[in-house]
């Protein structure tokens, strides 16, 4: 059985350092040594004994029942994301609790869906932010990604979105909103390993983040976590400049542990323009791509 109680004491005591007594409709309650709420104060909000409480900050949070999750995620006001991190980490902790074998291959099926994706870049990934497959635009796209030198011990792995995030020189490039799509990422691979502890690779991915990434391991220490299913992302591509696409994420639930991302840009935008440059360009990438790094991204033709 795998032994996350450490994980399970820092998430609870971050969400409460984080909430004032004043949030949770307490009085303040004089002067305090530590931020946040009390742990008896969260006890008192989730209708159970102090003992109880701190039994289960302690990380012993196998065999809970849903209800008293319930209650303990009403008190420390966790979002849907959060709520979903503290039942994951109560499975986790279970005694019948098998781990998840990620899928390291994708199906051909889903790889002849992403190909009749034409007019949009996809991506099918893990959720250690490996790449696993791509339409056109979609490998297009991520050129970046897929061409970023890796450690020999990770030579034979997919490109990592993470890795190349936080350690090639050219990840604060190509994703201009660097700080809050670094947020992003940290907190994806947060609920990934609180959902499914027993994956090497994930472990093997954070600690190496962690070692050489101080800008990793303070987002790292934050204990935040996200749901990424819709949203907006901003890229500066170096052939085809700034594209802010929108994006639809869904979980394959026949391959669990992947998900498809496909990406779009409103009519009449200057993305939209882009996209359609990105998609002469990636006519032309495969005769590019054999020795990358002596030849650089083929030139974009604009007229």
């Amino acid at each position: 059985m795998h032994d996350n109680r450490d994980e399970i004491r820092a998430f609870l005591a971050s969400r409460r350092a984080r909430i004032t007594p004043e949030q949770a409709g307490l009085a303040p309650g004089g002067r305090r040594r530590v931020p946040g709420l009390r742990r008896e104060e969260v006890a008192v909000l989730a209708g159970v004994s102090t003992d109880w409480y701190t039994r289960l900050e302690k990380g012993h949070i196998s065999g809970v029942s849903d209800d008293v999750l319930n209650a303990v995620a009403r008190a420390l006001q966790l979002d849907e994301a959060e709520r979903a991190h503290l039942f994951d980490l109560a499975r986790a902790a279970g005694p019948g609790h098998r781990p998840r074998r990620p899928a390291r291959k994708v199906r051909p099926g889903l790889q002849r869906m992403l190909d009749a994706m034409s007019d949009a870049p996809a991506i099918i990934r893990n959720g250690r932010m490996d790449i696993l497959a791509a339409n056109h635009l979609g490998r297009a796209m991520y050129w970046p990604v897929y061409q970023s030198p890796r450690p020999a011990a990770a030579s034979a792995q997919p490109p990592n979105i993470a890795r190349f995030q936080f350690l090639d020189p050219a990840g604060p490039d190509f994703f201009p909103d660097w700080e809050t799509s670094a947020d992003i990422t940290v907190a994806l691979l947060r609920t990934e390993a609180g959902r499914d502890p027993f994956d090497k690779g994930l472990t093997d991915l954070i600690g190496e983040l962690c070692t050489r990434s101080a800008d990793f391991r303070t987002r790292w220490a934050q204990h935040n976590v996200r749901l990424h299913h819709t949203g907006a992302k901003t890229f500066h591509h170096p052939a085809v400049g700034d594209l802010t696409l929108d994006y639809e994420s869904m979980d394959l639930h026949a391959d669990p542990g992947l998900s498809l991302s496909v990406y779009t840009a409103a009519p009449d935008t200057p993305s939209h323009d882009a996209l359609r440059l990105l998609a002469s360009w990636a006519a032309t990438l495969a005769d590019h791509t054999e020795h990358p790094q002596d030849t650089g991204p083929p030139p974009i033709n604009r007229s």
